[in-house]
This record gives C-alpha cells, sequence and structure tokens, in this order.
C-alpha cells in the first residue's frame, strides 16, 4: 500500500508561513504565580498591548479552558497535571499556526511546568514568575478564596494547604507587590518584543498555496 502514499507535508503551510503571514514569531508565555498575584491581569492586558503593537495572541486562563474543554476535570492532583497537559498540548498548536499565547495558570509545581515546557518546546516556552507575597494575594483576593480555605472550605488550597515551588530561572520575574499594573505589563511587553519580533521580512511560501 505505501505506492500509493503521497506525501504532501512539502506542500502544507508550514510554521513560517503563517508566522510571516501574521508578521510575528509565535511563543508561548507561561504566567506562572500564586492566586491573587495579578496573573490573568497582566495577561489580558498583555493581549491588548501586544494587539494595539500589531501583534496577535491568545490568552489562555480558567475562563476558557476550565469552563470548556477541560470542564469534565476536577481540582485533584492527577486532575490538574491533566489540565495543564492540555493547555500545553494546545499552545503548541498555536504556536505551530504561529499564534502567541498567554497562558495564564497556577501550574504550582515545577515537575508540571517542566512536563509543559517539554510539550510546548523550550525554545517557545517563556516561564514568567508573577511574584506577589501571600499577605498581598490575600488581601487581592475579592473571591473570598483564601479566607475559604484557611476556614477549611477549600482543600488543597495553593498557598494555604497546598505548596508552590517558585521558579528557579524563570526568563523574567515581575513583583507585582512592588510594581503597578501598568509597569508590569510594560515590563512583560518589553521582554517579548525582540523574542517575537521577525527580525528581518519573510516571504510566503507560494508552492504551500494551492493553486485555483
Amino acid at each position: 500500500m505505501a505506492e500509493h502514499i503521497h506525501p504532501i507535508f512539502d506542500r502544507l503551510l508550514q510554521r513560517a508561513d503563517r508566522e510571516a503571514r501574521l508578521g510575528q514569531h509565535s511563543k508561548a508565555v507561561w504566567l506562572t504565580g500564586l492566586s491573587g498575584s495579578g496573573k490573568s491581569t497582566i495577561a489580558q492586558h498583555l493581549e491588548r498591548r501586544l494587539y494595539n503593537e500589531g501583534f496577535f495572541a491568545q490568552v489562555l486562563d480558567g475562563d476558557n479552558i476550565r469552563h470548556g474543554i477541560n470542564s469534565n476535570l476536577g481540582f485533584s492532583e492527577e486532575g490538574r497535571r491533566e489540565n495543564i497537559r492540555r493547555i500545553a498540548e494546545i499552545a503548541k498548536l498555536y504556536a505551530h499556526s504561529g499564534v502567541i499565547t498567554i497562558n495564564s495558570f497556577i501550574s504550582p509545581t515545577r515537575a508540571i511546568r517542566q512536563m509543559a515546557r517539554e510539550i510546548i518546546g523550550a525554545d517557545d516556552f517563556i516561564e514568567i514568575y508573577i511574584n506577589a507575597p501571600l499577605e498581598v494575594c490575600e488581601a487581592r483576593d475579592v473571591k473570598g478564596l483564601y479566607e475559604k480555605a484557611r476556614a477549611g472550605l477549600i482543600k488543597g488550597f495553593t498557598g494555604v494547604d497546598a505548596p508552590y515551588e517558585a521558579p528557579e530561572n524563570p526568563a523574567l520575574e515581575i513583583h507585582t507587590g512592588q510594581l503597578g499594573l501598568e509597569q508590569s505589563v510594560e515590563q512583560a511587553f518589553a521582554y517579548l518584543l525582540p523574542l517575537i519580533t521577525l527580525k528581518e521580512p519573510t516571504t510566503i511560501n507560494e508552492q504551500a498555496v494551492p493553486k485555483p
């Protein structure tokens, strides 16, 4: 049967073609930190900042992951690991589509973040540690999650009765207990800019585009 298979890989759109169309290098930005550290807020504003500068990015966080593709997962250790595994696979697909993803998840252990790095690929994985002291995170807790966790109403809550392992060598560390939102977003944007900017114009592979 092999003689009847005709590979077309060289005619398919490649990642470089998609990046050329979008005018950017795709990356998976991974924001990690305690609940209340500012991950989601920074992700939302960073997405808008990139958009305003002509880049195309997509935020992945609990709102569009836990209520959709991962709605069947719980918060056990196994469920959390599978949650991150699926997210990493999605981010990898986005990267190969030329899209920048901004992933905002506690992802509390080094092992679980290493898994995400290995799935996405070390060259595309950019770990940013959103660092805020626990007391600052609790003071910002508008949902009252820390209070419920300390009252025993939520079990296995990161920072209370479950550990958070801070990154040892993040690509970037943003101290949101000391910086305002605008400064934090600008710090992330300034770091990312040289990594996502095409160094020189790239032409699309015309052979990858079927002729009418």
